[in-house]
């Protein structure tokens, strides 16, 4: 059974109280917590098996090797990928978008096109925007409608020009979820390659990138229970290795000449360098902890959620939701303004209440000017697995206080 309230207990930060009220944590969209079992996996890595990975053959870097490249074999299985060669650790998805942006300038010609949608967080906006540049190719937008991605837009858009589609899976705006295998389907057919950024959808529910058959997919650790500084990238076998490594150095060659070099294997011909051992082997941990919770009940534990509190915030006077009208097309994440209000003010007074959400332009600042705003800004809630309906509750009343304490 699934029991928020069990879980939370494995999250000592979880365990405060925040301007003299029990903390209510709401600002998983950004990071979420570590669990007591990934906060050990990583002490114990430094207290027994601090190490150099994979050249090394004393009993050290053989553990920590093996950890290393375990945490690999748990990623690969939690998204379903083919072979650990088709999975690279980065620092984040913002690298991994960073390298596929760098294919694409080996790909890319005047006149070609890239199609992304106007819900892109920064990460999957500004390195295309570089590409761009640097090749002549043109970006496309697909809009909204009702709160979501405008698929017939994104059916006219597509065109015989368009060589890479990237787009979000899980908008951390909106928190609608995007239809990517079917996006992916079209893209091929029109033979463009696939870009899926999976930050917000790999934390939440279940990933499958062969079923959805990304070309790239990329994620963070620490948005799915892991450490910061810890990511990402997949990519079919085949096109990872018409890549060229974006770093150079150690681990990553084959042999060294005077005049050249030569690139080892997939995967470690892109992780030059002394990797983020802690890091991959604490990703692999949260991967552990969320596959004995299964990614079915997580999806199915944050929907009870929004289904249980968007009424309760709709009720609210003067309070504006973002996204898609339907509660079940949306993921955990609620952005919102209440009417007169600057977010970052609601913000602040939710933090008096205990409750952290976060506010801003979320590095999204396209969609919110095309969400007319005003303030340029919204503030967000976003839940995860150890928040409960006592938490939905808290949220509520605060938003409740916040509106009598500016008397409006």
């Amino acid at each position: 059974m699934f029991d928020p309230k069990a879980i939370r207990k494995s999250f000592p930060v979880l365990d405060q109280k925040v301007n003299d009220e029990p903390l209510v944590y709401l600002d998983n969209a950004a990071t979420t917590q570590k669990p007591l079992s990934v906060l050990t996996k990583i002490q114990r890595y430094y207290e027994t098996d601090n190490a150099n990975v994979h050249r090394g053959v004393h009993s050290l870097a053989e553990r920590a090797t093996a950890d290393y490249e375990a945490a690999r074999e748990k990623v690969r299985a939690f998204i379903h990928a083919r072979s650990t060669k088709e999975i690279l650790f980065t620092r984040g998805t913002t690298t991994s978008l960073n390298w596929v942006a760098k294919f694409a300038e080996q790909c890319l010609r005047p006149q070609d096109e890239i199609l992304l949608s106007i819900m892109e967080h920064h990460s999957n906006l500004v390195p295309w925007q570089q590409v761009a540049e640097k090749t002549g190719a043109k970006i496309q937008f697909v809009g909204l409608k009702n709160g979501e991605l405008d698929m017939e837009a994104l059916k006219n858009k597509l065109s015989d020009r368009t060589k890479f589609v990237s787009m979000t899976q899980v908008s951390n705006v909106l928190g609608c979820i995007n239809p990517v295998k079917e996006i992916a389907q079209l893209a091929h057919e029109h033979g463009a390659y696939m870009v899926v950024d999976g930050a917000q959808s790999t934390p939440h529910m279940a990933i499958d990138v062969c079923d959805m058959d990304a070309d790239f997919f990329a994620f963070s650790g620490h948005k799915m229970l892991g450490p910061t500084g810890i990511g990402v990238l997949y990519g079919k076998e085949a096109l990872l290795n018409q890549m060229n490594p974006v770093e150079f150095g150690g681990e990553m060659i084959d042999f060294v000449y005077e005049d050249h070099s030569t690139w080892t294997e997939l995967p470690w011909k892109f992780e030059a360098g002394t990797p983020n051992i802690a890091g991959a082997i604490g990703l692999g941990a949260a991967i552990d902890e969320l596959s004995a919770l299964t990614m079915t009940d997580v999806a199915a534990h944050e929907h009870e959620l929004i289904r249980y509190v968007m009424p309760k915030l709709r009720a609210i006077e003067g309070l504006t939701i973002y996204g898609p009208l339907d509660d079940e097309k949306r993921s955990s994440v609620i952005a919102f303004n209440l009417a007169g209000l600057h977010p970052h003010d609601v913000a602040t007074a939710l933090d008096m209440e205990g409750v952290a959400v976060r506010a801003g332009h979320h590095c999204a600042q396209p969609l919110i000017t095309r969400l007319n705003t005003e303030v340029g800004a919204t503030a967000r809630a976003s839940f995860y697995i150890y928040n409960t309906k006592a938490d939905c509750d808290k949220l509520v009343e605060a938003l409740l206080k916040t509106k009598a304490f500016f008397s409006f």
